[in-house]
């Protein structure tokens, strides 16, 4: 299965390294030398990674397949998915991939089925769940502790603690507001 894994910036100095905006929460593993990524674009290529280290916060890599800055320059905002084998987890026990997630039974705490995740949404300050609720519409869910407290992949479900506009927005609790003093 392909993941998307990382999306490369600007070119970094001369001899063709690339900065990367990360998109895995294993980089060293997908980017680690020997590794393999596929473009996204209408060629599709394969790259290897040649090396890659960490500078002021950023990690950059060099691909075998590219000689030079011009070459660099040519992949800008090219989205790079590795291949994961259907059966690979993540090494952290409290991480999921995507996949993993996506088709879960959705229950609140009290065990009422609440929907289906159908996406996984991936933010700078957090992951969201997106569910499908069972009246059709579609809610975000944020992939926190306190309001997911229950990932069991052999069972098939997510436990979400449902709080008031959380599941339902319609249900959300309305503070009503004071009027305008003259």
């Amino acid at each position: 299965m392909l993941v998307t894994v990382g999306r490369i910036g600007r070119a970094h100095g001369i001899k063709g390294e690339v900065g990367l905006d990360v998109r895995t929460d294993e980089p060293d593993r997908r980017f680690a030398d020997g590794a393999t990524v596929i473009t996204d674009s209408k060629t599709v290529r394969t790259l290897t990674v040649a090396s890659s280290r960490w500078h002021s916060g950023r990690l950059l890599v060099k691909f075998a397949e590219v000689p030079d800055r011009t070459a660099a320059e040519q992949l800008r905002n090219l989205a790079l998915q590795a291949e994961i084998p259907d059966d690979e987890r993540p090494e952290d026990p409290e991480e999921y991939y995507d996949r993993e997630l996506i088709g879960l039974t959705v229950r609140t705490t009290d065990g009422a089925e609440a929907g289906e995740v159908i996406d996984v949404v991936h933010l700078p300050s957090q992951d969201l769940l997106e569910i499908r609720r069972p009246a059709g519409n579609a809610v975000l869910v944020p992939l926190v502790e306190e309001l997911v407290p229950e990932i069991d992949l052999a069972a098939g479900h997510v436990v979400v603690a449902d709080r008031p506009g959380l599941l339902d927005p319609e249900g959300a609790e309305v503070t009503p507001t004071e009027p305008d003093a003259d």
